[in-house]
């Protein structure tokens, strides 16, 4: 099995596009597709023709490329089934539990609503790679839009699960932010305090700060991490419920 090939590159002002490429069966699929003239830049440079576009949810800054590129590449648009007449252009419809093969790659479909009510995440077991839109960011989380906070948090412990050198791509650099906004809810964390230096020394250099890894939000992440006594008692929330706690640090962040 030939390794899969990944490609993140910017669009818009804030998102992430990525391209994955299967060369032996000569597949490329778009993660989402935010600007359909980045997505056709990126593909070649990279030598690669579209054939697929992964959608993870149906805002407008995920999907407003899918109509160009299937009309210029013929490409298949697969996206969650829950949202399916949010998705211009798709093709297939997917949610949590089903599986479909990218040339020989398994990708497994989680159920992760909360930013919308349909918002799906993409899982390569082979590559330990997940593609989790905007319901998980470094250092961070989506908004909560369309669902609660409680199904919110639900999702979020699906991705805890992922084995942690689960490489995560998201769909927006908003980490230097979230790192601020993080060592508001847990200050004394040195293994925070010691990323948002990193973070901050690669945006001065133009890098980008993604992808992250599982293991390394579970460590520094404050919305995967309301169990940790010290938040707990920082937030005066001794005790309740962990989706409670996700749900008051979440409300701070919008806040802020």
């Amino acid at each position: 099995m030939a390794a899969l090939q990944i490609y993140q590159f910017p669009c818009l002002s804030d998102n992430f596009g990525v391209l994955i490429h299967d060369p032996e069966a000569g597949l490329t699929a778009s993660i989402d597709a935010p600007e359909a003239d980045k997505v056709t830049a990126a593909l070649k440079e990279k030598g690669w023709k579209l054939t697929h576009i992964l959608t993870t949810h149906h805002h407008a800054d995920h999907t407003d490329g899918n109509a160009a590129l299937k009309a210029a590449t013929g490409c298949r648009i697969i996206g969650p089934r829950n949202e399916a007449g949010k998705i211009p252009g798709i093709d297939e419809t997917v949610g949590g539990g089903d599986t479909f093969n990218f040339g020989s790659h398994r990708v497994e479909v989680l159920d992760t609503p909360g930013h919308t009510a349909g918002h799906i995440t993409y899982v390569v077991p082979s590559t330990k790679v997940a593609f989790v839109g905007d319901t998980l960011f470094a250092i961070g989380c989506g908004r909560v839009i369309e669902g609660t906070p409680q199904m919110m948090w639900e999702s979020l412990k699906k991705l805890m699960a992922l084995p942690k050198d689960t490489a995560v791509y998201c769909g927006h650099e908003y980490t230097q932010a979230n790192a601020r906004f993080a060592l508001t809810i847990e200050p004394d964390s040195p293994a925070l305090q010691k990323r948002a230096n990193e973070v901050d020394a690669m945006r001065a250099a133009g890098k980008a700060t993604l992808p992250t890894t599982i293991g390394l939000e579970l460590e520094t992440n404050p919305f995967l991490r309301p169990h940790v006594p010290a938040i707990q008692k920082r937030l005066g929330m001794e005790g309740r419920p962990e989706w409670e706690i996700f749900a008051e640090i979440r409300e701070r962040k919008n806040r802020g």
